[in-house]
């Protein structure tokens, strides 16, 4: 028997239903929810990020939702780091912690670890960042091919970052990753639910969702947000949804040009999530291709 409770996790693309299984199992398994969604890290998006409602948190505990200010960037070691500790707290107390979320990296980062890739020089990530991804990717084809053949040709962030690291520590990342330190997944019982419904049935509910978002406050939020004048680049900024409405309020579409081109940013996203979580977690993680029931929750709960 394990010396404390498992970890369950339940992961999936966007409107799969994740949150609402995540409520049920907590209640029935005394267990505490955990994000590993980076949008709802932030508070200044609690709408668009479909946050918990306050009808919600008092159904549940909730730690990591809305304690990042937006200005403040939150890498996967930053967030890794601090969902280990609200799972020892959480086993502390005697109670079930439950991962919950769309963003893999993350996961990925806390159960497998991460790479010890030293600081990158300042020089070459500058050097780096003014190039053109053109550029950046005709490097990489010759000093990391394996890494250029996996990334598409306008994945910028991520071929500069395979980029810097072969340039400033002179390994490619891939060599790195294979000596990934810190991941708890050797520590605590993992009992993890994949949620991969249909996707007609899932892009419908992204269309529904968003359409919501907009009408309990979205659209003031994003203003709010523009108002502060941050760096485009932070992860608050690309938060899905708000490059759109952003759009609206800067007068350069109508209300209804924003909502579908939002609609259709949601679906994207649940598509590149969908692939993700369908390939890159281990083979024998349950995937649950129907909306989640109380048969999804008997490969959660800690007796089954």
């Amino acid at each position: 028997m394990p010396t404390h409770p498992p970890v369950a996790v339940i992961a999936g693309p966007t409107a799969s239903g994740k949150s609402a299984l995540a409520l049920t199992l907590a209640e029935l398994a005394n267990g505490v929810i955990i994000n590993a969604d980076s949008a709802q890290l932030y508070r200044d998006l609690p709408v668009l990020s479909a946050a918990p409602s306050e009808q919600e948190l008092n159904r549940a505990e909730h730690r990591l939702y809305g304690v990042l200010d937006g200005a403040a960037p939150c890498s996967a070691a930053e967030w890794a780091a601090m969902a280990r500790r609200e799972i020892e707290d959480a086993h502390a107390h005697g109670k079930m912690a439950i991962l919950v979320g769309g963003t893999g990296l993350y996961l990925n980062t806390l159960i497998n670890g991460i790479a010890p890739i030293p600081a990158i020089d300042p020089g070459v990530r500058s050097e780096v960042r003014a190039a053109t991804v053109a550029a950046n990717r005709a490097r990489l084809v010759k000093l990391d091919a394996a890494a250029a053949a996996r990334l598409g040709p306008k994945d910028s962030l991520r071929i500069a970052r395979a980029l810097e690291v072969i340039l400033s520590t002179g390994r490619t990342l891939g060599e790195w990753q294979q000596h990934r330190q810190g991941g708890i997944g050797d520590a605590v019982t993992l009992r993890p639910l994949i949620l991969l419904p249909q996707r007609a049935w899932l892009y419908a509910r992204c269309d529904e969702r968003f359409a919501q978002m907009v009408e309990r406050g979205a659209v003031e939020e994003v203003a709010a947000l523009v108002q502060r004048k941050l760096d485009p680049k932070l992860p608050v900024m690309r938060a899905i949804g708000v490059r759109e409405i952003g759009a609206f309020l800067n007068g350069e579409i109508d209300r209804s040009a924003a909502m579908a081109r939002g609609q259709q940013a949601t679906r994207n996203y649940a598509k590149r999530q969908y692939t993700w979580f369908a390939h890159q977690p281990p083979p024998d993680w349950p995937r649950w291709t129907t909306p989640a029931d109380q048969a999804a929750l008997e490969l959660l709960k800690p007796n089954a």
